[in-house]
């Protein structure tokens, strides 16, 4: 293969050409026509929870059908959190192109309404250099905003949205919440008490817009990929599998270097309440650093964090995804197989 050079969006994007034959030589003989099939950009999109095998997936599509990884995970777009965030290996995205990931800095907060316009840019550089886009995590919201697009919620002016983040610093995430209950019962009763960010959302379009959050999430959105056309994957192990899969890649991340990785993050100060500063194991692996726990409770609350996120997605996919191709419970090498017969019919 040819050296990694910059392709598509600026900084997001690696891409490798495919030498002629490859496929044959990985062999998947079963590719007859490997430059009909590399032609084809219609998108896949790779959904599941965390450790169900989905990444894995997305790779061997992605080498064995001329494609480009994009990612579709709000916690893997960090930069500094490339193990707790179980982010594509080095050795990974040498082998494939690979989008969005690990390009946003923790001090930012990323959002939906960003991701879409990141994935839309990905997508369109994917289609232009002729490989095909396999859209892969488990943020069901990136891919029902992908399917379904946004709503239209009108920009809120700086000075707005910096007085409700102040005001949030000042009283508190429960007492925002019942400001914004006082003004706006109806997205109250959508929002939990301690969910800051979200209460400071609901505020700030509530004073910008003049309309409640709740009224534009009614509008219809632009969707982005067309569902008629995409191929749509949904990886579902039984929760059995996922938790034991889910504890052992909890511990592998310790070993590979978690928590020097939750020691930077810490040392840059940022605030606790930003995305990336609440990502599995964040909070756990900094407190070992602080020494306030043992190492080895670490990474029990670590794991335990991890089923219940775990728990909460399979709910939030079984619930939204049912037209989905369940692409299920084998070891991955039979899932891939599956998978590749199920995109060529």
């Amino acid at each position: 293969m040819d050296r990694p050079s910059n392709w598509g969006a600026p900084g997001l994007i690696h891409a490798w050409r495919l030498r002629e034959g490859a496929l044959e030589s990985a062999g998947y003989t079963a590719f007859r026509d490997a430059t009909t099939l590399m032609r084809d950009t219609r998108p896949i999109l790779i959904a599941g929870p965390t450790a169900s095998g989905k990444s894995a997936l997305a790779l061997a599509l992605a080498e064995h059908l001329g494609g480009v990884v994009i990612n579709a995970d709000s916690m893997q777009v960090y930069s500094e959190l490339r193990i707790l965030t179980a982010r594509p290996a080095i050795e990974d995205e040498r082998r494939a192109p690979h989008a969005l990931y690990g390009f946003v800095p923790a001090r930012e907060a990323y959002s939906t309404g960003r991701y879409v316009t990141d994935a839309k840019t990905a997508l369109d550089a994917a289609r232009a250099q002729g490989l095909r886009p396999i859209v892969v995590g488990g943020t069901g919201l990136y891919f029902k905003a992908l399917l379904e697009g946004l709503s239209p919620v009108p920009p809120v002016d700086a000075g707005v949205r910096a007085y409700w983040r102040a005001e949030a610093g000042r009283l508190g995430a429960e007492v925002l919440h019942a400001v914004l209950a006082s003004r706006d019962a109806e997205m109250a009763s959508r929002l939990k008490s301690a969910d800051t960010q979200r209460i400071v959302r609901a505020l700030e379009v509530l004073e910008g817009s003049g309309r409640s959050l709740a009224y534009w999430q009614n509008q219809p959105g632009e969707p982005v990929i067309d569902g008629a056309s995409a191929v749509c994957l949904l990886m579902l192990p039984d929760r059995a599998t996922l938790h034991a899969r889910a504890d052992a890649r909890f511990a592998r991340m310790v070993e590979d270097g978690a928590l020097d990785e939750a020691v930077r993050l810490q040392a840059l100060q940022l605030d606790t309440e930003l995305p990336a500063m609440r990502a599995i194991g964040v909070a756990p692996m900094m407190a070992a650093a602080r020494g306030t726990i043992t190492l080895a409770n670490a990474i029990a609350q670590g794991q335990a964090e991890t089923r219940q996120y775990v728990k909460r997605q399979e709910t939030w996919l079984r619930r939204n995804m049912i037209s989905w191709n369940d692409v299920f419970k084998q070891e991955i090498e039979k899932s891939i197989a599956s998978a590749i017969t199920f995109i060529q019919t």
